[in-house]
């Protein structure tokens, strides 16, 4: 389990900032943990400000909910940048479903932990093609602590950290849960994700890549 730092601060100087990133599958828990952490924030009474893309409305169009129905107040936003402007004297920031903002949630993440600020991430770091998905490998990059959480594999029972589309799409984003996604491992995502119709469609069209 993720142990929030302490790092030892000198009143006189900036306080430190970081940036932490949960990442994995979907039905992974990712969610779970930001809540969890962000929760835990709020009983050490710091002041916490939560954001999320204004597109993701799957439960609920502005708190940010996991799949075990765990909720927590958001301020949804359109732009990364809206985060820099609402985030304000805050000790913590938390962001979730990161992969579906824009290129500039990089720089706002490394802004508001340069102020002295705690930033919390979380997002699917591969998207259902299984590549590395929007921002989050950047963030990866940048953060000073990773997290990956991983879901269990609905075909052998084994870990997964693949998402699996089921819904009959080839579009990059589309919002679902269970009715459009399981969560699979290696193995079993490659047995499918090869016989898929996309999958087909790529090797007639000669895009098709192992």
């Amino acid at each position: 389990m993720f142990i929030e730092p302490n790092p030892v601060r000198n009143p006189s100087q900036l306080r430190a900032g970081w940036i932490e990133v949960v990442c994995g599958s979907m039905f992974s828990g990712k969610t779970e943990e930001l809540i969890r952490r962000l929760n835990r924030a709020k009983i050490a009474r710091l002041r916490v400000e939560i954001f999320k893309p204004s597109i993701d409305t799957r439960y609920n169009e502005t708190n940010i909910v996991s799949h075990n129905q765990n909720a927590i107040r958001s301020t949804p936003v359109q732009a990364a940048e809206e985060i820099l402007l609402l985030a304000g004297n805050c000790d913590v920031v938390g962001i979730d479903e990161a992969q579906f903002f824009d290129t500039a949630l990089v720089d706002v993440c490394v802004k508001l932990a340069t102020a002295g600020k705690r930033v919390i991430v979380a997002g699917l770091d591969m998207d259902f093609l299984g590549k590395p998905f929007g921002s989050m490998p950047q963030l990866l990059a940048v953060a000073e602590y990773v997290t990956k959480v991983h879901a269990i594999c609905v075909v052998c029972g084994d870990i997964a950290s693949y998402s699996y589309r089921t819904a009959a799409s080839t579009e990059r984003v589309l919002l679902g849960e269970t009715n459009a996604y399981e969560a699979r491992c290696r193995r079993c995502y490659n047995l499918a994700e090869h016989t898929s119709p996309h999958a087909v469609e790529q090797h007639q069209s000669g895009s098709y890549e192992l």
